[in-house]
């Protein structure tokens, strides 16, 4: 069920994309802000009570409701897999401003593209390189395809086998809402025990699907390549998953995605330096991605097929 779930929500995502303020998102986003209001006293032990009140108890919800639905009728209970697959899972939720400033480029208006990605990033990228600006086109292009793609399959394929429905769909999706959210709140509006409690929870919460899809991408990609930076160059890249997803990336394609010291290389495993991120490395990054869902979506038909032959 869970492969055909994922099917029908990827179709309707790409047919009818979910607009940015939706009533759900928009429900859950609210939700975030009650509990931290109301919750946030300055103490760790608060930061943490707030977190299980905004992450783990719509998770646990979610669960609920799919098994109350599944004890009722089999078909009910699929279609709320598949609602639940559809507000958290989707390339159309990030893939526009990807798609948008690849054409900008590719039609020489670079100052476009420029403009676009400072929108998406929401930080200011005139003075930038061109290598370092598609390095960052590249970078965000990646992490974007985990958070909303495959790091919420894993976590809610993790969380089905464990016998609790699309629970982790909606725990992972929070749990990303939150840290993000909650860690830009450093202007006094959230204590540091929320922050922290935050930061935490997402690095734990991630720490399995990161992996998941860095190997994923070693797989389809260069994997001898994919895995010696993985083990190597990770602290490199970015601290914790995203630096694991990155080095991954970052060998998967042969592109260099940190910026060198000047003086220095990136060197992988035979010596030769990476390529410095080009034009033609955005679309690679897309072939790169769209393989990983085909093996990943594959591996989930196998799985489906040896339970029902079972």
């Amino acid at each position: 069920m869970s492969f055909f779930a994922i099917l029908l929500a990827f179709l309707l995502e790409q047919v009818r994309p979910l607009g940015h303020d939706n009533a759900v998102h928009a429900g859950l986003r609210a939700w975030a802000r009650v509990v931290r209001r109301n919750l946030d006293a300055g103490e760790r032990a608060h930061g943490w009570l707030a977190w299980v009140l905004a992450a783990v108890l719509p998770a646990a919800l979610t669960g609920l409701v799919y098994w109350g639905l599944w004890r009722f009728s089999t078909v009910l209970a699929f279609v709320w897999l598949v609602a639940v697959l559809y507000v958290t899972v989707g390339f159309r939720q990030f893939s526009h401003h990807f798609t948008d400033i690849r054409q900008s480029l590719e039609t020489g208006d670079e100052v476009g593209a420029r403009e676009k990605l400072a929108r998406w990033l929401r930080v200011e990228v005139s003075s930038l390189p061109r290598a370092e600006l598609l390095r960052q086109v590249i970078q965000h292009a990646v992490l974007s395809s985990h958070r909303h793609v495959f790091g919420v399959l894993a976590c809610f394929v993790l969380f089905w086998v464990l016998g609790m429905g699309p629970a982790g769909a909606i725990l992972y999706r929070m749990a990303e809402y939150l840290s993000r959210v909650w860690r830009g709140h450093a202007d006094g509006t959230s204590s540091h025990g929320l922050r922290e409690a935050a930061t935490q929870a997402w690095r734990w919460v991630d720490f399995v699907p990161a992996r998941v899809t860095a190997l994923g991408f070693a797989v389809v990609g260069n994997f001898e390549e994919s895995v010696a930076s993985w083990r190597s160059e990770s602290n490199r890249f970015a601290p914790g998953n995203d630096g694991v997803l990155l080095a991954a990336t970052s060998g998967a394609l042969g592109v260099r995605l940190v910026e060198v010291a000047e003086g220095t290389t990136q060197e992988n495993t035979d010596g030769s330096a990476r390529a410095e991120p080009q034009l033609a490395h955005l679309a690679s990054a897309v072939g790169l991605v769209w393989r990983s869902v085909v093996l990943w979506m594959l591996l989930l038909a196998l799985l489906t097929l040896s339970r029902l032959l079972g």
